[in-house]
């Protein structure tokens, strides 16, 4: 007869994981629907408290709102004719007024080259605006002979942004899954644990995904196509490594008991502090985003630190669960068990050699090295890009604004808007029309008088830049500079929108940095109960930091020939390789805080090395693997977030963790625990420096 305590050996790991095949059975397919609660249009990024922002929410008393522009543009070298021009208008004419369109359409407009039309189409911002695009492309696909068209414009944009961000939920978890499966079964040469590590991260993205789409259909939380992609990288990469950390442990505890209940037992009491500093280090470091002013920077906090909770409580519950269910069976074909004498950390010892031979040279040429990378950071150009310059390849929007561009103003069809106190419209229409880079700048009237609005009026203003370029941005800020003086007017409209993102996601970058470097020392010094080690581990990561921006603008300037980046790339890789790259420095650092206390500081740090070498540098590498795959979406920014945080947790990993820190911490023996108790005692017990 089967006594309690055996059955409650059996029956709760059991339940354990019977709870979890429920949460990725309800939750699970939630994962899939997250797109229908995305949204990748200009509210997804509008800063809360921008002009342009202020503008937009006025406009619908001027202007319908509810539409905007897709355009065609279309060019025959031999000379435009008005039987061009009647393929246009004829052609979709039966889309005048169907789904996702407004009921007129305007006519075909030539250019002033005789070689080329225009002709905007307003589609709704409602719905899908991708499905609408496509409606046109079919309505125009057998154009005359020597006929080319082109689409481009908002609404072209905005689906080809949906098109980039399709592959999130299929083309991204696969590649993720792939990486993470090969490295597992290279790690742990087994085809047992790979694939219950695997279902970890699974279980943690059910119940991630799950959580972020009823809290965003309930209107909690927005939101949008790069947040949903760095949630699904995030979950993996987390949850990997914090069963890397739980195995890794549990398998040293095997070589030493007979019992896998009891060696599971003593793992997951010694690496569920680690694991809870660290996944409470990246969510604190997260959250901070909710102090940006730009709604997707801020929505990203909170959906991060839901992934990173998910990731812990599966690492904690299902992880363990399914471990003491397998027992040694996990580990087949190389089952540790009591009496093993192969040492599983024959590199890590030879590591821990060197850098005990000599640390003050070994941190010394590490450090060199890093500061030689990170000279070069100042490079990094992040003052922002044009929209056209956001994506990889060949887009229709951006092939559109091309063809456009070279016949028409490049400013018609997103015009810029500038509302004005109706006593001063004259003067400022003269002020705006007086600014270089305004192609022309007209009230906007009806029967022959100017719109006036709760005393308000509107001038439609069209650039000779494309809407889309920094160069457009620059007039814009020329025409509010223009009008300031007068006083009570807004500039809003595309590119103020544009220009505004810009300019607040430099402000969140400025605000955020420091705040999260404040969390992150204020974490390591609870948990290490020391003020030199956390300052001493913050310094290092920021230096690694440093390196790998320097790295990344040689790259990104040269060979990548990226023509810049977003504001908000430096701010995203930098709450990201700060808060995971302390990570691994948390591993090695409560692990030699450990030891520490049992056979003194320079035992303890290169015992420490010894046994966690091996899990977090594999830990690193799960981790910047699945950050690469998000460069699978064709986008300039996912494309550069994926290389630095890839890069720089590499090196942090491969360099500053295993060279670096321990080095450091050697050369400045107990006094790395001061003020702790820990700092005196080594000279307590008479251990040497």
């Amino acid at each position: 007869m089967v006594n309690a305590r055996t059955a409650a050996r059996v029956g709760l790991p059991a339940l354990a994981i019977l709870v979890w095949l429920v949460i990725a059975g309800v939750a699970g397919p939630m994962a899939g629907k997250l797109s229908q609660v995305t949204t990748d249009d200009a509210s997804a990024f509008l800063p809360a408290s921008a002009e342009s922002t202020r503008v937009e929410a006025m406009l619908p008393d001027f202007t319908d709102t509810e539409f905007f522009p897709a355009i065609v543009v279309a060019e025959n070298p031999a000379g435009w004719s008005a039987y061009d021009s009647r393929f246009l208008t004829d052609a979709l004419a039966p889309l005048q007024g169907s789904e996702g369109f407004a009921g007129q359409f305007s006519p075909a407009l030539p250019s002033a080259d005789g070689t080329a039309a225009q002709l905007f189409v307003p589609v709704a911002t409602a719905g899908e605006p991708a499905d609408a695009v496509e409606s046109i492309k079919a309505a125009l696909a057998d154009p005359p002979p020597g006929v080319t068209v082109r689409l481009t414009g908002p609404a072209v944009q905005v689906a080809d942004l949906s098109s980039a961000f399709a592959g999130i939920d299929g083309i991204l978890l696969l590649v993720a899954g792939i990486l993470v499966l090969v490295i597992l079964v290279l790690v742990y040469r087994s085809p047992i644990l790979p694939i219950v590590v695997l279902l970890s991260a699974v279980f943690g993205l059910s119940l991630a995904s799950g959580a972020v789409y009823l809290l965003a259909d309930a209107g909690v939380l927005e939101l949008n196509g790069q947040s949903q992609g760095i949630l699904f990288i995030l979950v993996f990469g987390a949850a990997t490594d914090y069963a890397l950390l739980l195995v890794a442990r549990y398998r040293e505890h095997l070589a030493d008991v007979e019992n896998p209940r009891d060696a599971l037992r003593t793992a997951w009491r010694a690496t569920l502090p680690p694991i809870a500093a660290s996944a409470g280090t990246v969510i604190l470091g997260v959250l901070c985003l909710l102090f940006s002013d730009l709604n997707s920077n801020r929505s990203l906090g909170p959906v991060a630190a839901i992934g990173v909770t998910a990731s812990f409580l599966v690492s904690i519950t299902f992880l363990p669960a399914a471990l003491a269910v397998l027992g040694r069976a996990a580990f087949w074909p190389r089952r540790p068990s009591p009496g093993d004498t192969a040492s599983p950390h024959r590199l890590w010892t030879r590591v821990a050699d060197i850098v005990g031979a000599a640390p003050r040279r070994t941190w010394a040429i590490t450090l060199v090295v890093l500061l030689a990378g990170a000279v070069f950071a100042p490079m990094f150009r992040a003052d922002g890009v044009s929209t056209k310059d956001f994506f990889l390849g060949e887009t229709d929007s951006v092939a559109g604004a091309e063809m456009h561009a070279a016949h028409f103003d490049a400013g018609a069809g997103s015009p810029t808007w500038v509302l004005a106190p109706a006593h001063v419209l004259e003067a400022t229409t003269d002020a705006v029309r007086g600014v270089g880079g305004v192609s022309s700048a007209e009230p906007l009237t009806a029967d022959g008088r100017p719109v006036v609005r709760e005393g308000t009026a509107a001038v439609q203003v069209t650039l000779t830049d494309d809407p889309d370029s920094l160069a457009a941005q620059g007039t814009v800020s020329t025409i509010r500079a223009a009008v300031a003086r007068i006083g009570g007017v807004k500039v809003g409209g595309p590119t103020a929108i544009d220009l505004d993102t810009r300019l607040t996601a430099q402000h969140d970058r400025n605000l955020v940095i420091p705040l999260v470097l404040l969390v992150v020392l204020a974490v390591l010094i609870l948990l290490l109960r020391s003020l030199v080690a956390p300052l001493l581990l913050l310094g290092t990561t920021v230096l690694s930091f440093a390196t790998t921006l320097g790295v990344a603008a040689l790259l990104f300037n040269g060979p990548f020939g990226f023509p810049g980046a977003d504001p908000v790339v430096p701010l995203f890789a930098f709450v990201f390789l700060v808060a995971l790259g302390v990570d691994y420095n948390i591993f090695l650092m409560t692990r030699a805080r450990e030891e520490a206390q049992r056979i003194g500081t320079r035992a303890g740090v290169l015992s420490a090395l010894t046994s966690t070498g091996g899990v977090i540098s594999a830990a690193g590498i799960v981790l910047a693997a699945t950050f690469a795959a998000l460069a699978v979406i064709p986008l300039l920014f996912l494309a550069q977030v994926a290389f630095l945080v890839a890069f720089g947790v590499l090196l942090d990993t491969i360099i500053v963790r295993s060279l670096l820190v321990p080095a450091l911490a050697l050369d400045v023996g107990s006094r790395v625990w001061w003020p702790g108790a820990l700092s005196r005692a080594d000279a307590r017990n008479g251990r040497p420096e």
